[in-house]
């Protein structure tokens, strides 16, 4: 059975803490395939400052580049209305059908801890198995306990060990319109796009 891992966001920009992820759960999990899909609308948050959805798209291209396994996907981004994960899900498995692919779902820590909370979450746990990376020791203790919740609704849970790539969307934006260096932040490619583009800046 192949195995396609999805990750989701809103990649405003797509930084090398994102590209870090990719590679980490990789190594662990060995996918034939890697989607990236930038959000349309995020349902769990609001999104200042979001940039455009064809500027999204590319800054994820780029900053993918390299990365054999990734394509990066215009599903959610050509929809309308909010990012529900477990619509795109169902999309996603007309595409890999359940006996002959299985979906990994990629969320950061903070998103497992409050997965009961997703709109119709049992349904996500029923059309993909979920990975988290865990950044300490204190961490895997906390989503742990989390899966175990979780596993026991029907679950299927990986948590990876990682070192983690700090590196906050907001704050880059805010170098960004500074005019700070961001080449430990964001990819050569992905900074020159954002010049050359004029991204984030009015």
């Amino acid at each position: 059975m192949k195995k396609i891992g999805i990750f989701g966001g809103t990649f405003n920009p797509f930084h090398k803490g994102h590209r870090r992820c990719i590679e980490e759960i990789d190594k662990s999990l060995c996918f034939d395939k890697i989607l990236v899909i930038p959000d349309k609308l995020p349902p769990h948050k609001l999104s200042y400052d979001l940039a455009g959805d064809t500027h999204r798209l590319n800054m994820c291209r780029l900053g993918t580049l390299g990365l054999k396994k990734v394509t990066v996907s215009d599903i959610e981004i050509k929809k309308t209305g909010k990012s529900y994960s477990v619509n795109t899900l169902r999309e996603l498995v007309k595409l890999y059908p359940q006996d002959s692919y299985r979906l990994y779902f990629i969320m950061g820590s903070d998103m497992l801890l409050c997965f009961k909370k997703w709109y119709k979450y049992k349904d996500i746990l029923s059309l993909c198995s979920l990975v988290c990376i865990s950044r300490s020791s204190q961490d895997t203790q906390k989503l742990s306990a989390c899966a175990s919740e979780l596993t026991d609704e029907g679950g299927d849970i990986f948590i990876v060990n990682a070192e983690p790539f700090e590196a906050s969307s907001t704050e880059i934006r805010e170098l960004i319109k500074s005019g700070k260096d961001l080449s430990c932040f964001l990819d050569d490619l992905v900074v020159k796009y954002i010049s050359e583009n004029n991204v984030y800046n009015d």
